[in-house]
């Protein structure tokens, strides 16, 4: 019997996942990832504030509150056993005034239902014993959640893909994709592939290869900015976790928090903006194809209509140090504007519906010959070897 040829399109930290669990059920297949740049892990992966979100916001049964809160556990067993860089420090989702208590509430219900365990509100007083410098009249205590070294993690994943046989070849950017009766010929920038089966975890590219394998675009990523500061030494003390706001019903987004990271120093951020390019990590970045893409998107322009007050804002903060530090003052009122320096910046792969709404769930299509990965945002880095082991199953049939 011949070998079954596996290509996964796409070595960021979800493919890479997929990769390791096909790979180890599969032994008698090849696994070949194929990635563009000349690293794992170059764009979401290693672009994102390096925390491990164990599922309190999402929709009970959806498939990412299951996946996070299977994902978060087995992400940490995973780092125990490999000796990556991780911390279970935990965080407080602040209600920054009485209006938002009852949201606070909902989502202590929330996080019960997805599994969650020792959840706990807490009075001003409780609050300011864990974060002595937060603000706000109430707080819900989130022990489960972390922070880690996610390249760490994804190099350590190649490693054992190696080991088990399976190929990462960098410098290969799919170009085209040819179904055949047997599978399909992929071209790349690394040369031309045979495989029987296909899985594509291209992230912020997932809706354009899927569209090289004949799919129609229906949903369509967008991509967002996500711009961060960091408190300066010596004021890294006014954070001693992880500090997030209470999520508003009218913000597609978590809104800006403080992360501790786990090499050193304290983040704050990100905010979300529309980027000019799907790579586009510089507020000035732009390129004109993805420019093109996204605004002759129906949807984006829906959801402009339905997000206008919302948007401006967001833009405004990114061009606004002192609207981005009044937004962090609303958790931390001690930050000052010189306490805050330029960090880095990342870009969210966001799936949106012509209709102008954020796909919020985890999106697989399951294809003849071919699955394909269309929205995997945050909690995907701490879900991935749960990703992976989804994905395994959905397609022990094909292989």
């Amino acid at each position: 019997m011949a070998r079954k040829e596996i290509i996964i399109v796409g070595g960021g930290i979800v493919g890479l996942a997929t990769a390791l669990k096909v790979g180890r059920s599969h032994p008698n297949a090849r696994v070949t990832v194929l990635e563009k740049e000349d690293a794992v892990g170059r764009h979401q992966t290693g672009n994102n504030s390096g925390v491990l979100h164990c599922g309190l916001y999402y929709k009970p049964g959806s498939a990412k509150a299951k996946l996070a809160v299977s994902g978060i556990r087995e992400m940490v067993a995973f780092c125990r056993q490999h000796s990556i860089p991780h911390e279970i420090c935990g965080k407080l989702v602040v209600a920054v005034d009485d209006s938002e208590f009852t949201r606070l509430k909902a989502l202590h219900e929330r996080g019960k239902q997805n599994g969650l365990r020792d959840l706990k509100l807490l009075n001003r007083a409780q609050m300011r014993e864990i974060e002595p410098h937060v603000g706000g009249v109430a707080a819900l205590r989130v022990p489960e959640e972390g922070i880690v070294d996610y390249p760490q993690v994804a190099r350590v994943i190649q490693r054992e893909i190696s080991n088990l046989g399976g190929r990462i070849i960098t410098g290969a950017k799919v170009l085209a994709l040819h179904e055949k009766n047997f599978g399909w010929i992929v071209q790349s920038s690394g040369g031309d592939f045979e495989a029987d089966f296909l899985i594509n975890c291209a992230g912020l590219f997932s809706d354009r290869v899927s569209e090289l394998a004949g799919e129609k675009r229906d949903v369509r990523i967008i991509p967002f900015r996500g711009d961060y500061y960091k408190l300066k030494a010596g004021r890294e003390s006014l954070v001693r976790n992880l500090i997030y706001p209470v999520p508003d019903p009218q913000f597609p987004f978590l809104g800006v928090h403080f992360t501790r990271l786990i090499e050193g120093g304290v983040e704050a951020g990100p905010n979300a903006v529309l980027a000019f390019a799907r790579e586009g990590y510089g507020k000035w970045d732009f390129h004109p194809g993805d420019l093109f893409d996204a605004l002759s998107f129906s949807g984006l322009w829906r959801f402009l209509g339905k997000h206008t007050r919302m948007c401006w804002a967001e833009l405004r903060r990114s061009y606004s140090k002192q609207s981005f530090c009044a937004s962090l003052q609303r958790l931390v009122p001690d930050v000052r504007l010189v306490d805050l320096e330029a960090g880095g910046a990342g870009v969210r792969a966001q799936a949106m519906s012509p209709g102008g709404d954020l796909v919020h769930d985890f999106c697989f299509v399951n294809r003849r010959h071919a699955l394909h990965v269309l929205n995997a945002p945050s909690p995907a880095a701490t879900a991935s070897l749960a990703i992976g082991e989804a994905i395994k199953d959905l397609i022990a049939g094909e292989i």
